[in-house]
């Protein structure tokens, strides 16, 4: 996690952020977002032709990036969803509702004509509101003998 003023980001350490330029997640004041986040894990796609699998996966990645900086899963406002099939709307939308389904933020679901890697079939982004101000990080003080 980085730190700069009232910004604090999250890095996956993944290339294409680095390729790209952008950050898994950012959060600013109570806000966090969280960049799409597909089933992609140590450069390879997990359960290539199991959608609701790939989602559970990108909503580990989405979750770890929120929880990093002070989130809850009930505190998640909005997701979208990037598919690449129509067909794999109820498996994907499934997965969604077990995971989302006693807060229901608000989603979007919207079928694309494709992911960054063949074998990715969903992507999701969140978004999270925080109760909690953002702290600023207290630098490290190691006590000298």
């Amino acid at each position: 996690m980085t730190d700069s003023g009232d910004r604090r980001r999250v890095d996956s350490g993944g290339t294409w952020e680095s390729q790209f330029g952008y950050c898994r997640a950012l959060r600013v004041g109570d806000q966090i977002l969280v960049s799409g986040c597909t089933s992609t894990l140590d450069g390879k796609v997990r359960h290539p032709g199991d959608p609701g699998a790939q989602l559970r996966v990108a909503i580990d990645t989405a979750m770890g990036a929120v929880a990093e900086l002070g989130g809850r899963l009930e505190d998640v406002v909005r997701t979208r969803m990037y598919l690449t099939h129509r067909r794999d709307c109820g498996a994907v939308g499934a997965v969604h509702g077990q995971v989302f389904g006693p807060h229901r933020p608000v989603a979007t679901m919207v079928i694309v004509a494709g992911l960054l890697h063949p074998d990715m079939r969903v992507e999701i982004e969140v978004e999270a509101v925080v109760a909690s101000p953002l702290q600023p990080l207290r630098p490290l003080v190691v006590d000298e003998p």
